[in-house]
């Protein structure tokens, strides 16, 4: 019997575990967790307006730090279409990042951050002060309020950069990564002191959990990996009653987390940490399942499974084509092929169909290829049962039962 995410958010609250990690396909529902569990630790508003879930009232941030989706929207570009010269990464007002910059002062720890997963060159700079000479025409008021833009340049280490610059989405959403991790760590240092009257603020002495929903967006493998592994570390450095509850589609991410958070070494206690994998049932309930903890994520039979059963059903979609070539890469890397495309079903020529490869590519690199439901024509169906049977009978994979 499945359950409403409100039910699901009950039980990972009342889950007596301080690290409690999810795996989740896109679309499953993550980000509306993420909410319902806010909800559920500080009420606030309804819960339908993006603002409700960042400018929540001092007491409720106070109870839960976390990060998903509507933490992105909170930035988005001027690109001085005018002039062309001056592309700004703008903030929308919000308490958040207020609370970060302004009362925090943490922007020199949050370019050292961002410098790490990106690009040791690539500098961000914050707006420190107001510009009184931006003033709306209309109300007077000031436009331009201190850390409320940010811009970027590249250093060329002979103390000139390269001017403004429009980042690509993946260093943007690193950026923001950035400014959230950077807030955690000071969180956990503060609360690492046993004593509240000795700590620096008494401003996290409420904070009950941490929820961090898909950090992963747009990483390379290496610089994933990194993010993950500084994530376990400043979790198992945490010596407050602070618990975190972690989602994720990804699959190296949940595996570095899961081999980074169950070793032996410091004071974290495997006791303390339960994983998951969170499905959405026929009737749109969902179900939470315990991962097993002796034996690794297979993650490429999940995926076989789960196109197997679109196959069958004949609800195939777009995205069915990413998970072919995901579960392609991850078998041409094992038997030591150099392209996931030598894998392919080859003519008596011994040539591959280029079709076949061609409708993996551009199905699978959609811009939304995780969550798209487009139809597909009869052909491309065709197309991806005959490429998924072929995969099974070549390499002596066994159809997925149920």
């Amino acid at each position: 019997m499945g359950k409403t995410l409100t039910e699901i958010a009950q039980d990972l609250q009342n889950t007596n575990k301080r690290v409690q990690l999810i795996y989740a396909f896109n679309g499953t529902g993550k980000t509306r967790l993420s909410r319902a569990f806010k909800r559920r630790i500080a009420p606030t508003g309804d819960g339908d307006d993006p603002a409700d879930e960042v400018n929540a009232p001092e007491p409720s941030r106070n109870k839960i730090l976390y990060y998903n989706a509507f933490t992105e929207d909170l930035f988005y570009w001027d690109n001085d279409l005018d002039r062309d010269a001056e592309p700004k990464l703008k903030i929308q007002p919000n308490t958040f990042t207020d609370w970060v910059l302004l009362d925090q002062g943490q922007d020199l720890n949050i370019i050292t951050t961002f410098q790490r997963y990106t690009n040791d060159k690539l500098t961000p700079r914050f707006n420190a002060e107001r510009r009184e000479k931006d003033k709306d025409d209309k109300t007077k008021e000031i436009i331009t309020k201190a850390f409320s833009e940010v811009t970027f340049s590249m250093e060329r280490g002979d103390e000139t950069d390269t001017g403004n610059l429009k980042i690509s989405k993946g260093e943007e959403s690193n950026f923001i990564w950035s400014i959230f991790y950077t807030l955690l760590d000071q969180v956990i240092g503060v609360l690492n002191v046993p004593e509240p009257a000795d700590r620096e603020t008494n401003e996290f002495d409420q904070l009950e959990f941490v929820f961090v929903d898909d950090p992963v967006s747009s990483l390379d493998e290496n610089h994933l990996i990194q993010l993950a592994v500084d994530l376990a570390q400043l979790i198992k450095s945490s010596e407050s009653d602070v618990k975190f509850v972690i989602t994720t589609h990804n699959p190296l991410f949940y595996n570095v987390l899961y081999n980074e958070l169950n070793s032996d070494d410091g004071s974290y206690k495997k006791n303390q940490f339960r994983r998951y994998r969170m499905v959405q049932l026929d009737d749109r309930s969902f179900e939470l399942m315990d991962q097993p903890n002796d034996s690794p994520f297979s993650y490429h039979l999940y995926l076989k499974a789960e196109l197997e059963k679109a196959i069958e059903s004949g609800q195939v979609r777009k995205y069915h084509f990413n998970f072919l070539r995901n579960i392609l890469e991850k078998t041409s890397t094992f038997l030591g092929y150099k392209k996931w495309g030598d894998l392919l079903p080859t003519t008596e020529e011994d040539k591959i169909n280029p079709y076949e490869a061609r409708i993996i590519n551009i199905s699978s690199h959609s811009k939304h290829a995780g969550e798209e439901v487009a139809e597909l024509t009869e052909d491309d169906k065709r197309v991806l049962k005959f490429l998924v049977n072929e995969f099974n009978k070549t390499y002596r994979f066994q159809p997925v039962e149920g």
